[in-house]
């Protein structure tokens, strides 16, 4: 039988936790072995609920655990290339949440100790491991729609909870980091030659001082002549909103869908149909498919489906619609 791949959580927060959930319980072939938050108590909660032996405060006492082969990093997001190149050097496999980095510095870093320890790393990209978003990128790999030429993608949040919370440019290096990996992905082998962006501060403008941008749209040219869109919001009054589209020149590929099942009710008083709140029971599937996927590489030795250069080229579109932004005009890649 394989060794077991024992996983160790880096960030017990709302993602942490779910990530802990599934690796306790959804990956055949995997455990969950040890639980790091410096928040104190977090850590020892969730590993208590779990029944996960170790609980720690200082994520490098995980990463020097020998029980841990391999680390998920589901810390915030200014921690995350360091908690990458510290897990690399301690020769664990990572799997980190997007964004894997938010300097191209910060990513070239990741990937290269990646690389120099030889371990896998794979980002969060979970829309790759989403079955809708999945089968359209084979069947443009398949050429069923022809040449791309048009594309889009984009994210609305359910609802803006904290505005006071969020950081300066969260839309770009947070949320819509999402969307330019999805365009990449259904655009494959074409990369970003140039983006232009504009933002604003629509669903809580008394925060736009403060450096909140809340509304977004990005317009994406690729070096095989493809056009697309993609756009963010921070309150979608209807419940969380993820989909793409591909247009080609034999047709067109449309993925997503905002309802939950293809249950609708028609009544008295109009056609009704259930959504979903939270982005883990949107893509509870795709974030399960992610995890087994890391599992598989780490045990395998395989490349990830998601990786490295995939968040740095994501990062980099990402970097160019600040530029846009503040000036403006838009930006060469």
């Amino acid at each position: 039988m394989s060794k077991i791949i024992r996983l160790g959580l880096i960030g017990a927060g709302r993602m942490g936790s779910f990530h802990a959930h599934t690796a306790a319980r959804h990956i055949p072939g995997a455990c969950l072995s040890a639980i790091a938050d410096p928040t104190p108590g977090q850590a020892a909660r969730l590993a208590e609920e779990l029944g996960v032996a170790q609980a720690y405060t200082d994520p490098q006492q995980l990463l020097d655990d020998p029980a841990v082969d391999a680390v998920l990093i589901a810390a915030p997001a200014r921690s995350h290339a360091e908690l990458v190149i510290s897990a690399a050097h301690a020769g664990k496999s990572v799997f980190c949440e997007k964004p894997m980095a938010i300097t191209l510095d910060e990513a070239d870093r990741a990937i290269a100790a990646a690389a120099d320890a030889g371990v896998v790393l794979q980002v969060g990209f979970n829309r790759r491991f989403a079955r809708s978003f999945r089968t359209a990128h084979e069947d443009v790999v398949a050429g069923r729609i022809g040449t791309p030429q048009l594309l889009r993608s984009l994210t609305r949040d359910p609802g803006l909870s904290n505005p006071a919370a969020i950081k300066p440019w969260t839309i770009f290096l947070e949320t819509l980091i999402h969307d330019f990996d999805a365009l990449r992905y259904l655009n494959p082998g074409a990369e970003a030659v140039q983006v232009f962006a504009v933002a604003d501060a629509l669903v809580a403008p008394q925060y736009k001082d403060k450096g909140l941008l809340d509304t977004a749209v990005v317009t994406v040219r690729f070096d095989n002549g493809a056009i697309a869109t993609a756009e963010a919001n921070f309150q979608a009054v209807y419940g969380y909103d993820v989909r793409g589209e591909v247009f080609g020149s034999a047709g067109m590929l449309s993925m997503g869908s905002v309802t939950d099942g293809n249950l609708v009710r028609y009544l008295a008083d109009g056609v009704q149909a259930d959504t979903l709140r939270l982005d883990t029971d949107l893509l509870r599937d795709a974030y399960i498919a992610e995890l087994n996927h890391f599992v598989a590489c780490v045990r395998s030795g395989e490349p990830p489906q998601a990786s490295g250069d995939d968040a740095r080229a994501a990062l980099r579109i990402a970097l160019a619609c600040i530029d846009s932004v503040q000036s403006g005009l838009p930006v060469n890649l």
